[in-house]
């Protein structure tokens, strides 16, 4: 289960904004059922790429032993 908060990785790549399976967001609202999240994808300079709708099949939680990884955003 994520939480309000929790980093999440993207496990499908999402076209329309530019997302990648693998990209990193966070989790900024829970719905009540718990299977539905508002997620915010931001770039480092804190820009957001997209709010986005997403169930628990599109992302799963970011595991303690993972590292992160930069890529250039391109232009959709």
């Amino acid at each position: 289960m994520m939480r309000e908060l929790d980093r999440i990785v993207l496990n499908r790549d999402i076209e329309e904004h530019n997302l990648r399976c693998g990209d990193v967001g966070v989790v900024v609202h829970c719905y009540l059922d718990k299977a539905v999240y508002e997620v915010e994808f931001i770039t480092a300079e804190g820009k957001t790429i997209a709010l986005l709708t997403l169930t628990d099949t599109d992302i799963r939680p970011m595991a303690n032993r993972e590292i992160l990884h930069v890529r250039e955003l391109t232009p959709v």
